[in-house]
């Protein structure tokens, strides 16, 4: 089993726009179990969209890799499967029931099967029966309007999923609403595969509480690796808040991955990153986030870049002690 579950196992959770294959690679780096490709369209799959194929590809870190559909025909899924299955290093096929986005939930897709749970199990099984990779996974919310999350996890592992990872909240709740972890920690105790538990999960000491309140076997982490990709090194190893220069040299490597992957148009694409990378506790953010909102150049973006994040953190800055002054000094 290419997932190691004896231990707690932390996930990056797959974020539209931001979970990319440079992203992921880099959030690699900090001792992430699982990385998830960003959610695809079985549809776009099906008809093949060549934009979306592109959006399969992995960084050769990747180790465990898995690939996020959002679909519900069986017949769909099976022909966006034909384009999954010939591709090499991928574990798992992860089916989408929980986004909650109009346009996804009003074909019929993410969340809306949480609505129709037949249509959820025979969407899972006929990934289990037609994927050629090691391993099924779900990831879902507690339900539409409603919390139903035992019921939910109950059709998940009997149609054949080998783990899931749940959302604690509705559809309804969208982004906002309070996370239900109580809930969580039902859908775990109602079925016995693994279960990850997701839902601003955003520092150490709650990833240990969460894991506590829950009962989960790991923990999946979205939004709070936007700008902090470390967040996985600081849960598995107790580390601080990283300083400057490590900031300074992922921004980099980050930037330089971006460029390398879409060309001249991931200087457009990096500009999210930066507003969040910039949050650290930089004198002048405000002007640089301003500044880069206007730069499409690759060369003056990474000089720009570079020249900013180069400046230590206001924290540092208050915690350099003063240079001493002695005879030395004075004579120059």
């Amino acid at each position: 089993m290419p997932l190691d579950f004896s231990r707690p196992l932390y996930a990056l959770a797959p974020l539209a726009g931001f979970t990319d294959l440079p992203f992921r690679s880099v959030v690699k780096k900090f001792g992430v179990d699982l990385t998830v490709s960003e959610m695809i369209s079985a549809n776009a799959l099906a008809y093949g969209s060549k934009k979306t194929e592109r959006m399969l590809e992995k960084s050769p870190v990747e180790t465990p890799y898995s690939i996020q559909i959002a679909g519900s025909d069986p017949e769909i899924l099976k022909r966006a499967l034909d384009v999954i299955n010939p591709l090499a290093g991928v574990d798992i096929v992860d089916l989408n029931a929980g986004c909650p986005v109009p346009k996804v939930f009003n074909n019929l897709q993410g969340s809306a099967l949480l609505s129709d749970l037949d249509r959820l199990g025979k969407a899972i099984e006929t990934i289990k029966a037609y994927s050629n990779k090691p391993l099924t996974s779900v990831k879902v919310r507690l339900g539409v309007t409603e919390k139903i999350p035992a019921e939910i996890a109950r059709v998940c592992e009997e149609a054949g999923a080998d783990f899931m990872a749940v959302h604690g909240r509705t559809r309804a709740g969208k982004y906002k609403a309070p996370v239900d972890y109580d809930a969580i920690a039902e859908a775990k105790r109602a079925v016995s595969i693994p279960v990850l538990a997701n839902g601003d999960i955003d520092s150490p000491a709650k990833a240990r509480w969460v894991l506590e309140q829950t009962g989960c076997d790991g923990v999946m982490i979205g939004r709070a690796a936007v700008g902090n990709p470390w967040i996985f090194a600081q849960i598995r190893q107790g580390i601080d808040a990283p300083e400057s220069a490590l900031i300074a040299e992922v921004v980099l490597e980050h930037f330089d991955q971006m460029i390398a992957h879409y060309g001249d148009y991931g200087v457009i694409l990096f500009r999210k990153h930066l507003h969040t990378y910039s949050k650290a506790g930089y004198p002048g953010a405000g002007a640089f986030r301003h500044a880069v909102n206007t730069i499409e150049d690759p060369a003056r973006m990474r000089e720009e870049v570079a020249r900013f994040f180069a400046q230590p953190l206001l924290s540092e800055q208050r915690e350099a002690p003063e240079k001493p002054v002695c005879a030395r000094d004075e004579d120059g």
